[in-house]
C-alpha cells in the first residue's frame, strides 16, 4: 500500500473533520472515503499500517484490495476512518491555533492511542476506535483530559 509523499498534519483538515455538520458527515460516509486515505493517515500519524487497521477493526485483506482497485471505504469503513480524522482535529482544536505548528496532533493521537489508561481500566484508547461509540467515548476522555477531569 503505498504512502502520501508528507507527513505533515498541518496540510489536512483535521480540524474541519471534528467541526463537520452532522449531515455532511453523513453524505461523506454514504458516498465512502477512498481506501487509501487508511494508507495516508497511518503515514501522517507515525503509525504502523497494521496497527492502525487492526485498531479500527477492518480487514487487512479488503483495505489492500480496495487500495489497489482504488475503490471506496464501505459506509462502515469510512465512518471509523473519519472518526479518526475527527479524533485528531479534536486534538488541534484543543491547542492554540498558534501552537499547530509547533505541535503535530496526528503523532501524538497515534501515541496516545495505544499507552493503557487508568481511566479505561487499563485498556487503551485504540482497543476503542473499532466502534463509534468507542471513539465517541475516547473524545470523551479528551475533553476531560483538557479540563483535567479524569486521571
Amino acid at each position: 500500500m503505498a504512502s502520501p509523499t508528507t507527513r505533515s498534519a498541518q496540510a489536512w483538515p483535521f480540524i474541519a473533520s471534528y467541526q463537520m455538520d452532522f449531515a455532511d458527515k453523513i453524505r461523506v460516509i454514504r458516498s465512502g472515503l477512498p481506501a487509501q486515505r487508511v494508507c495516508e493517515l497511518s503515514s501522517v500519524m507515525g503509525m504502523p499500517i497494521k496497527a492502525l487497521i487492526d485498531s479500527l477493526g477492518l480487514s487487512h485483506t479488503a483495505i489492500k484490495r480496495k487500495v489497489q482497485r482504488e475503490h471506496a471505504l464501505s459506509p462502515g469503513e469510512s465512518e471509523r476512518v473519519m472518526g479518526i480524522q475527527a479524533l485528531i482535529g479534536q486534538v488541534q482544536a484543543m491547542i492554540a491555533p498558534e501552537s499547530t505548528a509547533e505541535f503535530d496532533a496526528a503523532i501524538w493521537l497515534a501515541n496516545w492511542l495505544v499507552n493503557p489508561l487508568p481511566a479505561l481500566a487499563g485498556a487503551t484508547p485504540a482497543s476503542f476506535m473499532d466502534t463509534v461509540e468507542g471513539q465517541k467515548y475516547v473524545s470523551n476522555l479528551l475533553e476531560m483530559s483538557q479540563s483535567g477531569s479524569y486521571a
